[in-house]
């Protein structure tokens, strides 16, 4: 072995020790640490998959997504290397090999998983050679960083153009996604069918009115949340793609989400112990790409019942005998959807949301006036109170302010210990935790020291664990 590459292995490894003794979670610095000895190491831990590198990228999804897919392989018996925390830039890629990696540099792997940050997979994609990329869907997000929408598109077509031999797995239901079809032969689509929360007309958030391939503008027969649903360009003909994997009759369950799959003229019952429709389509990503890699049907669709959101997708915990759930908001339309969840369940609930505009999280936070939090006017009635926390927490409350809730509903509470407190022991029977990225493992630590995490199904005997 190169004595650069066991040199750059042998000191990441001593820089994730030393994160973790000063508390720190060690999902980058190694990365970041190993790739400035050499910059080779990627592409050479990479370089030994037996099988295969997949990434995972798009805005909303890909952690959850990246996630289940990763189960679904281990469980089907391989070896599988994933940066599970959701590091996602090109550091964090590395520091999934490096813990694997022996300080000799041994590493024996089936599957590398992958989540990629979106501006982040061109230069991934040059040192994995991947075997498959799976694209969730695009949104705005923290415009301060990437800047326009457009420009994101461009950065994974431009990407996705070098990999001509690459299987993709799309979201035929995003038109953003659905134009990358032509990039590869053949692509695979995953998509909804009308379900009973369609919506006919545009009202919030909207991403793309325009044809990405003419310019036109858009018709949609229907949405299923902000630009996702059946389009159609009436000069160019460019529509949504006939998907594969297709999630039919979706549903709300009492406390997840269900749809029947169909794939191949079969279908496939599955009941997702965790909330929101937008997880139907992480499921369906999953299954599609699944199944292309030669799990049976039947044995992914067992993997996803079991599933276990990682940190702040809808982690799900208990308080007392209160049912309390935490997760991730970053923009409008992963915000939106989180709102949806509050008018879904029809339980008295309070609400906490952190807002931090740290670097991580976007220092731009005009986004916030983007989010439908006026649907909120309507819903407050159930909320017994807002909680607002984080370095923007009064910001945010004047954002509800102006939605219309009620001034004696919010509180603006800078200390977070102190906030997380005020929502847990508020009246609601249930409590819904919404955290910018860099105020999510602050509250989750809060909370873990407070509530008990709660575990979703499991099938008998141990369940192997994910790097």
């Amino acid at each position: 072995m190169d004595a650069k590459l066991m040199i750059a292995i042998s000191s990441g490894k001593t820089a994730a020790q030393c994160s973790q003794l000063l508390g720190h979670h060690g999902s980058s610095l190694p990365g970041k640490v190993a790739l400035r000895l050499y910059p080779g190491t990627l592409r050479a831990l990479a370089a030994r998959a037996e099988r295969g590198v997949i990434l995972v990228t798009g805005t909303n999804g890909k952690t959850t997504t990246n996630n289940m897919l990763a189960r679904v392989l281990l469980e089907a018996g391989y070896r599988v290397i994933c940066n599970r925390e959701g590091a996602n830039l090109i550091s964090g890629v590395t520091t999934a090999f490096l813990r694997k990696a022996t300080a000799s540099g041994h590493l024996e792997f089936d599957w590398a998983v992958l989540e990629v940050d979106e501006a982040s997979v061109p230069g991934v994609a040059a040192e994995v050679d991947p075997r498959m990329v799976v694209v969730t869907n695009f949104f705005r997000d923290q415009l301060d960083r990437y800047g326009e929408l457009d420009k994101t598109v461009t950065l994974i077509d431009d990407a996705l153009g070098r990999l001509p031999q690459t299987q993709l797995v799309l979201n035929a239901d995003d038109p953003l996604v659905a134009q990358f079809g032509g990039l590869a032969s053949p692509a695979v689509f995953f998509g909804l069918a009308p379900h009973a929360r369609v919506v006919e007309r545009r009202h919030h958030t909207r991403e793309s009115r325009f044809c990405p391939l003419c310019g036109k503008e858009l018709n949609y027969a229907f949405y299923h949340y902000s630009q996702l649903g059946l389009f159609r360009c009436p000069d160019c003909g460019f529509r949504r793609p006939e998907p594969e994997v297709e999630g039919l009759q979706a549903r709300y369950l009492e406390d997840g989400v269900a749809c029947t799959i169909r794939r191949g003229g079969r279908d496939y019952p599955l009941e997702l112990p965790t909330q929101g429709f937008y997880n139907l389509y992480n499921a369906l990503a999953a299954f599609a790409a699944g199944t292309l890699l030669g799990v049976e049907p039947e044995r992914v669709i067992e993997s996803l019942e079991s599933y276990e959101p990682a940190t702040g997708r809808l982690q799900r915990f208990r308080y007392r005998d209160k049912p309390v759930y935490l997760n991730l908001v970053k923009n409008p339309a992963g915000f939106n959807e989180s709102l949806a969840l509050l008018r879904t369940d029809g339980r008295r609930k309070d609400v906490f949301i952190a807002v931090n505009d740290n670097v991580a999280d976007g220092r731009d936070i005009s986004w916030l006036w983007d989010v439908d939090f006026e649907v909120l006017e309507e819903l407050q009635r159930n909320v017994a109170g807002f909680v607002c926390s984080g370095l923007r927490g009064e910001e945010m409350a004047v954002r509800l302010k102006y939605a219309g809730v009620a001034l004696q509903k919010i509180v603006a509470e800078p200390n977070l210990k102190e906030a997380v407190g005020r929502a847990l022991d508020g009246p609601g029977v249930a409590a819904y935790f919404f955290a910018t990225y860099t105020a999510l493992w602050p509250v989750e630590k809060v909370l873990r020291s407070r509530v008990t995490p709660e575990r979703g199904k499991q099938h008998a005997g141990s369940r192997p664990s994910i790097s």
